[in-house]
C-alpha cells in the first residue's frame, strides 16, 4: 500500500461570504511612490517584479509622489475628474431608467471609473479601443454624444445602432471605440489583429483592449498574447481585476495563485500592475506602455487593481455572494474621491465647487435623457424601418439582399 494521503481537489473561495465581516488587512499594496519607473526600451525579464508589486501614485495625504508621477496640470486633473464624474451621473440615471422598466438590463462602472477615463486620456484620439462593458468612460472621456449612448440604451427609433445591439454594447468607428462583444475576451484577439494591420502598413495607430478578470481564463487570452508576443504587436491589453466576475471571485480565474499582470511573463511581454482607482497612476502606466507600443517595442500587459461597487448588472443581486458592506471597505478607496482630495491638496478645487459642477452634470444628464426619451424607450417607440436590417453590412449590397428587400417592397 502507498503511504500517502488520498487526493483531494482544490476549489477556490472567497475569504467572506454574506453575514461575514470583511477585512483587507491581508493585502499587499505597495506604498505610493514605492515602485521603480523603467524606462520603455527596459527588457521585458529585466522588469518582473513590476508584474508583482502596485504602481501607485497618491499617497494618504492625496499627494503625487514618486517616478510615476506623471506631472499633470491642473487642467487635465480637472477635465479627468469631470469625466469621471459625468460618467458616474449617466450611470445612476440609466440605473434607474432600467428600474423604471425603460430598457432591458443596465451595467454600472461604479468604482472602476478611473480606469477607462485615465486611459482614454493618457491615450491618442486616433488609437481604437476594444472595450468590455464597463468602459463607457472611454465614450464619454472622449466627447461621444450622451444623447447617442442614451438612445442606444432604450432601442429607440435613434439608436445609432438601428437594434443590432444589446444595452451598453456600445460602438463607435469615429470615436475609436470597437463594437462590444458579449462572448467575453474575445475583444483581445481582435485588438492585437487590429494592432498588427496597423503595424503591417506602416501606420501610427496603437489599439488597447479590456478585458475582466475573469475573461483571462478564456482561451481568447491566451492566443491573444502569443501573436502580440511573437510580432511585437502594437497594443495594450487591460486586464481590469475588480476581484469579481458575475458572482465567481477572481481566484477561480487563477487570481489566487499568482496576478494577472504575471502571466505575462511567460509570453516575454512586459506586464505591469497598477492601483485602479489612483487616475494619476493609471495615466502614468498606460502613457509608458503607449510610448512604449509607439516605438515598436511591443505590447505590455496591465492589472488594473480595483473593485467593482455595485453588481455585474442590474440582474444580479451582489448582496447574495459577498458582504453588503465589502464595497465600503475596499482599501484603495474611490477614484472620484481620491482626485477630488489631490486638486483640493493642490488648492485647485473646493467643497463648493464640487457640489456646483455635480449639480451641472446631474441636470445635463437629465436634459439628455428627457430628450432621449421623446425618441421612446423600450417597448415605448417607433422602431427603425425594415429596410435598415440591409444597411451597414456589406459595402456594396449583394444581389440576393437586394431582392429580398425589393420582396418586402422597402
Amino acid at each position: 500500500m502507498k503511504n500517502t494521503p488520498a487526493l483531494t481537489l482544490h476549489i477556490p473561495e472567497p475569504k467572506y461570504r454574506p453575514g461575514d465581516t470583511p477585512d483587507f488587512s491581508d493585502l499587499k499594496l505597495s506604498e505610493a511612490g514605492a515602485v521603480r519607473r523603467p524606462d520603455i526600451a527596459v527588457e521585458p525579464h529585466e522588469i518582473h517584479d513590476l508584474a508583482f508589486t502596485l504602481i501607485r501614485v497618491l499617497d494618504d495625504k492625496s499627494q503625487a509622489v514618486g517616478p510615476w508621477d506623471p506631472k499633470l496640470d491642473i487642467d487635465t486633473l480637472k477635465r479627468g475628474l469631470r469625466a469621471m464624474m459625468l460618467t458616474r451621473v449617466y450611470d445612476d440615471r440609466m440605473y434607474r431608467a432600467q428600474r423604471q422598466g425603460k430598457t432591458s438590463f443596465y451595467m454600472k462602472c461604479l468604482g472602476e471609473e478611473a480606469v477607462a477615463v485615465a486611459q482614454a486620456m493618457a491615450l491618442d484620439r486616433d488609437d481604437m479601443c476594444f472595450p468590455t462593458y464597463r468602459q463607457q468612460g472611454l465614450l464619454i472621456a472622449r466627447d461621444y454624444p450622451l444623447l447617442d449612448m442614451m438612445c442606444q440604451v432604450y432601442s429607440n427609433e435613434r439608436d445609432p445602432l438601428k437594434g443590432r445591439q444589446l444595452p451598453v454594447m456600445y460602438s463607435s468607428k469615429e470615436f475609436g471605440f470597437f463594437s462590444i462583444s458579449g462572448n467575453l475576451g474575445t475583444q483581445f484577439s481582435q485588438a492585437v489583429g487590429w494592432a498588427m494591420a496597423s503595424a503591417y502598413k506602416n501606420g501610427d495607430r496603437i489599439a488597447a483592449a479590456w478585458i475582466g478578470d475573469g475573461s483571462t481564463a478564456e482561451g481568447d487570452f491566451h492566443h491573444a498574447l502569443t501573436f502580440a508576443a511573437v510580432y511585437r504587436a502594437p497594443v495594450l491589453l487591460n486586464v481590469v481585476n475588480n476581484q469579481w466576475a458575475i458572482s465567481s471571485y477572481h481566484g477561480i480565474a487563477g487570481g489566487e495563485r499568482s496576478t494577472f499582470a504575471s502571466r505575462a511573463i511567460g509570453y516575454g511581454i512586459p506586464g505591469l500592475r497598477v492601483d485602479g482607482n489612483d487616475f494619476l497612476a493609471v495615466y502614468a502606466a498606460t502613457q509608458w506602455a503607449a510610448d512604449r507600443a509607439r516605438m515598436n517595442l511591443g505590447p505590455t500587459v496591465l492589472e488594473l487593481y480595483t473593485y467593482r461597487a455595485e453588481g455585474h448588472s442590474t440582474s444580479d443581486d451582489p448582496t447574495q455572494y459577498r458582504p453588503a458592506d465589502e464595497p465600503g471597505g475596499w482599501p484603495l478607496g474611490d477614484p472620484v474621491n481620491r482626485l477630488t482630495k489631490h486638486l483640493v491638496a493642490r488648492g485647485a478645487w473646493s467643497e463648493a465647487e464640487h457640489k456646483a459642477l455635480t449639480d451641472e452634470l446631474t441636470e445635463q444628464v437629465k436634459a439628455i435623457g428627457k430628450e432621449a426619451e421623446k425618441y421612446g424607450t423600450l417597448g415605448n417607440s417607433t422602431l427603425p424601418s425594415v429596410k435598415t436590417m440591409f444597411e451597414d453590412v456589406y459595402k456594396e449590397v449583394p444581389w440576393h439582399l437586394r431582392k429580398q428587400r425589393q420582396e418586402l417592397g422597402v
